[in-house]
């Protein structure tokens, strides 16, 4: 079985480039599973319900979120959608769930979103003591766990890669918007890559425009941000699983610049 997942989508742009290309992806690498990071897809913050619906009309099979889930009020109206996940460790009585399980081809296949603490300005419960308490719980009821750790500090997503070594199928970073070179499989089978990357403009400073990134950096003073324009890359990743142990056997980096 292969499993896509695609960095984050940024901006209107980066949803339509992800609706160009994904008919292809799907065909030429025979992908049987999608996972879309949406949390910067309207206007760089946050989703809206028409980017929703045209995640939905494109067959994703999963959307997950991050720091920026709440960018957009809309959401409240499709926070209960099956398909959609925020962080699972988000404080306890918010709406919305953080594991998602789906079947696909006789299999089923969990989903997990987690956001980091380390650098990301969120108040959040632990990721490390709420991921072991997820995957417990569904341990023997699925086949495959997948988790996008939406963190800043590499460190984060290393730890929690070699923590859950073992007990998940695959864990994959989003949020930095750079994709890493660093997949491969941990000692005890866990797919691992730090950071899938992004899917929006090309020329931009992680999505938004270089002017107003440089300025900020240059003179230190508050420039609003604002999302870069032109041609868009596309970010993210393929696992392939053994059908016998669900295990990833090979780990693709999708880079479509």
């Amino acid at each position: 079985m292969k499993i896509l997942a695609i960095g984050d989508l940024v901006g209107e742009n980066g949803v339509r480039k992800l609706k160009q290309e994904l008919p292809r992806i799907r065909e030429e690498h025979d992908i049987d599973f999608v996972i879309v990071n949406a949390e910067n897809s309207a206007g760089g913050m946050g989703i809206t319900s028409k980017i929703f619906e045209d995640l939905l009309d494109m067959n994703v099979d999963c959307i997950t979120m991050g720091n920026h889930t709440w960018g957009k009020k809309d959401i409240f109206s499709f926070i209960d959608h099956p398909k959609l996940l925020r962080p699972a460790n988000y404080s306890k009585g918010v709406v919305g769930k953080g594991l998602g399980i789906y079947e696909c081809k006789g299999k089923k296949i969990a989903v997990i979103n987690l956001i980091g603490r380390t650098d990301m300005n969120v108040l959040s419960e632990n990721p490390f003591t709420v991921a072991n308490d997820l995957v417990n719980s569904i341990a023997g009821d699925v086949d495959m766990i997948f988790i996008d750790f939406h963190a800043e500090a590499t460190a984060e997503k290393i730890a929690m890669g070699i923590y859950l070594d073992g007990k998940i199928t695959a864990l994959y970073g989003t949020h930095t918007h750079v994709q890493t070179a660093d997949e491969h499989i941990l000692e005890n089978g866990t797919a691992y890559i730090s950071d899938i990357g992004m899917t929006g403009p090309r020329n931009s400073v992680i999505g938004m425009d270089p002017e107003a990134s440089i300025k900020r950096f240059v003179t230190s003073l508050p420039e609003r941000y604002k999302l870069a324009e032109g041609d868009c890359i596309l970010n993210g990743c393929i696992f392939e699983t053994n059908d016998e142990n669900c295990r990833v056997v090979k780990i693709n980096r999708v880079n479509m610049r």
